[in-house]
This record gives C-alpha cells, sequence and structure tokens, in this order.
C-alpha cells in the first residue's frame, strides 16, 4: 500500500526529531504534539519571521504576552460560554463524532455552520452511521470546546482561552494608556490556546493545544478606509473564493471552488472586502506565505459564507492552502466590528472607549490569527521532497530563512587535523550568530543525507585539500554543486545564504 503525503511527511518528522505525540510511551494523547529538537527550531523561526514581518516592522504594533487562564465571567461576557460549540452526534457504544465535519467528508456537502436540527436531517436522510463502528447516530447535541478547571481555595471557575483575542480585549485601555498610543494601534500576541476538539486528527492540522500569532488591529470607525498599509499593498493579487461561487457550488452539491484573482485594491473597490484594513490584511499575507515555502497556487482566500459568519462581524475571510488533505484554513481574518470591546464594556462595567479630540470612541477591530502548528505542517508538506534521481533520500527544501541549521560542517574523516579545523570554524560561525552543526560521525554521503532530512541549506566539508591551501568544499542542498572557498570566507557566505528569500 502507498504510503500518503501525510504519513510519508510524519514519518520523517518523528525519526529526525521535528514533533512526536505527547506522551507517546504511556499511549499518547489524541490531539497533543511535542515539538523535538529540530521541530522547536523550525518554530521558533516560523515565529521569528512573523514577528519580524507583521509587528517589527510596522511602528503601531505592540506585542503583549497573556495567561492562558482566565475567569469564566470573561467567556461569559465574550459569548464562548453559550455558543463556543460544535454539534455531536453519539452512537450506541458511547462513540462521539463530529457532524458537520463527517457529513462533508461523506458526502462532499457543505456543512459548517449548519443547525443541529439541519444535520440531524442530514444524517437521517442518508442514513449516516458511525464512522468508527457502524452504529447508528443519535441526536445532534452541541459540545463545549473549553477546557474548564477551578481556581484556589475560592474554587472560583476558570476556563483555558480557545483563542489569544480575549487577553487583548481585557487589557486594551492598559495598553494604550502605557503606549500612549493613538489609533490606529495593533496589539500582537503570540501564545497558546486549548479547544477541547471532538476528533483532532491529521497530525497537527486539527489538535486540541495549538499555537496562536494574532493581531488586532483597533481602527477609529471613522478611518477604516484610511490604513497606512494600502498603498504599498494595493497591487498585491488575491486569489478570492467568493460567496457566489461557494453558492453556485453548493446547489450543484459540490466543494470544488474557483478562484478570482485581484489585486488588493480591487477587492476593496468592488465591495468584496469591507474596509481598506481587511484589504490590506489580506495582501500582506499574500506576501508573507510564500516567503515560508508555499507556492502562491496553494494559497487562496475563501469568503466565509453567512451561515459560517459571526452575528457580529463585518466579514471573515480564511486564507486556506491546499494540502494533500484538501484546503486547510491557516489564518482566519476577521472584521470584528466594536463587538468584543461593547461586550467587556458590558460584562465588567468598565469603560473601555478612549477619547479622540475630545470625543469618546469605541474602536472597530480587523483580527488576523495564524495557527503555528497548521501553518507549519503546511510547510513541512509543500517542501517535501521525495527520493529523486539525484538522491536516494527524502528530504526538505525549507527557504533558508525557514532551516532549522544554516550550515553543517562535517570533517571527512574523523582524525585531529580535520575535526580541529572544523570545530574552530563552527564556533567561529556561532558567535556570528549563525545556527550551526557540527556531525563528525559516518561516512559523508550518510552526512549528507542527514543533513539533507532536517532541510539544512549548505554543508562545509573540511577535506585533505583544506589542510594544503585552507579552502573547504561548500555543498549546496538545492543543486549538490560542491564548490571550494577559503575558511575566512564561509561566516559572509552563510550569511548571505541565510538572508536570501525562497530558494
Amino acid at each position: 500500500m502507498t504510503k500518503s503525503l501525510l504519513d510519508s511527511v510524519m514519518t520523517i518528522c518523528l525519526r529526525r526529531g521535528v514533533l512526536f505525540p505527547t506522551a507517546e510511551i504511556y499511549g499518547g494523547l489524541a490531539g497533543f504534539y511535542d515539538f523535538g529538537p529540530v521541530g522547536t527550531r523550525l518554530r521558533n523561526n516560523l515565529i521569528n519571521l512573523w514577528r519580524q514581518h507583521f509587528v517589527e516592522s510596522q511602528d503601531f504594533v505592540y506585542e503583549i504576552s497573556g495567561t492562558t487562564l482566565l475567569p469564566a465571567s470573561v467567556f461569559k461576557a465574550s459569548g464562548h460560554l453559550d455558543h463556543f460549540t460544535d454539534p455531536s452526534a453519539e452512537c450506541s457504544r458511547g462513540h462521539v463524532t463530529r457532524v458537520d465535519q463527517f457529513i462533508e467528508e461523506k458526502l462532499k456537502i457543505p456543512a459548517e455552520g449548519k443547525s443541529n436540527e439541519e444535520l440531524a436531517e442530514i444524517v437521517r436522510e442518508h442514513k449516516l452511521r458511525c464512522p468508527i463502528c457502524g452504529e447508528p447516530l443519535r441526536e445532534v447535541r452541541s459540545f463545549g470546546l473549553m477546557f474548564g478547571t477551578s481556581v484556589g481555595g475560592e474554587r472560583r471557575q476558570a476556563f483555558l482561552r480557545p483563542e489569544t483575542a480575549q487577553n487583548i480585549f481585557l487589557a486594551f485601555r492598559r495598553i494604550q494608556t502605557a503606549t500612549r498610543a493613538k489609533l490606529p494601534l495593533g496589539v500582537a500576541q503570540i501564545g497558546k490556546s486549548y479547544r477541547n476538539e471532538i476528533s483532532p486528527r491529521q497530525s497537527v492540522v486539527r489538535v486540541r493545544e495549538f499555537g496562536q500569532m494574532e493581531i488586532e488591529y483597533f481602527i477609529n470607525p471613522d478611518q477604516l478606509n484610511e490604513c497606512p498599509l494600502f498603498s504599498e499593498l494595493k497591487n498585491v493579487k488575491l486569489p478570492i473564493v467568493t460567496q457566489e461561487v461557494q453558492q453556485e457550488a453548493s446547489e450543484k452539491g459540490s466543494t470544488e471552488y474557483s478562484t478570482t484573482l485581484l489585486t488588493v485594491e480591487e477587492v476593496f473597490t468592488q465591495g468584496i472586502v469591507p474596509n481598506q484594513w481587511m484589504a490590506s490584511v489580506l495582501g500582506n499575507e499574500m506576501v508573507f506565505i510564500p516567503q515560508l515555502g508555499i507556492p502562491k497556487e496553494a494559497i487562496r482566500f475563501r469568503h466565509m459564507r453567512p451561515e459560517e459568519t459571526p452575528h457580529y462581524s463585518g466579514g471573515n475571510f480564511d486564507l486556506e492552502v491546499q494540502l494533500s488533505i484538501g484546503w486547510k484554513e491557516v489564518i482566519g481574518n476577521a472584521y470584528r466590528r466594536d463587538h468584543d470591546l461593547q461586550a467587556h464594556m458590558k460584562g465588567s462595567q468598565k469603560d473601555l472607549s478612549i477619547d479622540v479630540e475630545g470625543t469618546k470612541v469605541i474602536p472597530h477591530v480587523v483580527e488576523p490569527s495564524f495557527g503555528i502548528e497548521r501553518l507549519l505542517y503546511c510547510v513541512l508538506e509543500h517542501t517535501y521532497r521525495p527520493k529523486g534521481e539525484k538522491r536516494g533520500w527524502t528530504w526538505f527544501q525549507f527557504p533558508p530563512q525557514m532551516a532549522p541549521f544554516d550550515a553543517v560542517f562535517l570533517p571527512l574523516l574523523k582524525r585531529p587535523e580535520f575535526e580541529e579545523i572544523a570545530y574552530n570554524l563552527y564556533k567561529k560561525c556561532q558567535l556570528q550568530r549563525l545556527a550551526v552543526l557540527y556531525d563528525e560521525k559516518g561516512r559523508i554521503g550518510r552526512r549528507y543525507a542527514r543533513a539533507d532530512e532536517i532541510g539544512i541549506p549548505s554543508a562545509v566539508t573540511i577535506d585533505h585539500q583544506t589542510l594544503e591551501d585552507k579552502t573547504v568544499t561548500l555543498r549546496s542542498r538545492d543543486t549538490l554543486e560542491q564548490t571550494r572557498h577559503r575558511l575566512r570566507e564561509i561566516p559572509r557566505i552563510l550569511q548571505k545564504i541565510k538572508q536570501s528569500k525562497g530558494f
């Protein structure tokens, strides 16, 4: 039986220390994964690239770090306690199924956003049975997705946050006062969130603990069409799946959608997006995502259908990436209006408005929310390379800035005269803030393979000629070309490769 691409990617991830199931020796815990030494570097690189692109390059964006446990009153006010649910159905043997996803996978028709009654009717009409044991499915019910606990001796009810956004809304006035920032104000956060998924699946694509990189852009409602990023992004082309295209496909019983290629300026002027800010956010993502190794043709922005969109939203657009397992959302973009600040003003009885030239203003919010693990899996799948004609092993073709190491240093033979030069050069590059690896064990071909398997762009080999003329062999992961350079030139060359964009 031929391995699926997901299985092939996961095999090399498990073997090479990218990621593995949590508590694996005890049978694991579904929906939880740990990152190994290589995976942690990849994850950190992804986060750092995101921070550089979306936070540090914009002088009106500030970053915070909030706690993952919040009191129940927060989620009562935000609506999560009452509405943050998924439709589920249990069979007679106790197996629980997430119904909308099961319908989409089984019948290939849109089901997300439908009511429990509508889903139950589809189950009855098509006589769907439990995907695990084949028994009939019972009543469709709403399944709460938050992990609850109690805090301290008072046993105060609290929940692990299902998104990082609420910390930002709760601290909005503190942040604005501390920074003395005027609108627009962006507040970013990178951290863990938790959702008690009914059916975690497909490796890290759907998990119960996951990382998010979010920004809440707080905007004067009178200036929603005055985004400072718009002019530099207006010509970026966006592949858009409109609501009309989805409706037409749904009427035909299909989930295959065509895209329309429009510029940032066109999606705004044609009224496809609600404002300049949303158009600019989508454009900025379209600039960023291909830099990670995900090709443009595998990216689309889907305008969420009305039944999927929260009642308070002025428009939601998911950035989806095409994978071997279908199109998957990796970024959720939402125009949240002033819903969150208004909800917490009502729930806390605190004034969260700010003064703008003598007038109290409650900002509107545009939110891009990135899923770290899901986005990282997209990078892994799109940069995975199977065994080919030029090499007899699988490998990853990470862009240099994403690669876990910038280079590996290899003494040709395990002899002091080779090892000393290799190790000294390795340490010199470390001091110049290059992420480098030293490997002296095994045949040189096997060491090249190990480096390729974790996507290291360059290999530096110290060989017999090095002893004669102080030059080394620099091997390119992508081309397999081997060139000779002087020892003293290596740090500069590796820095140049590291800063290159893409392949």
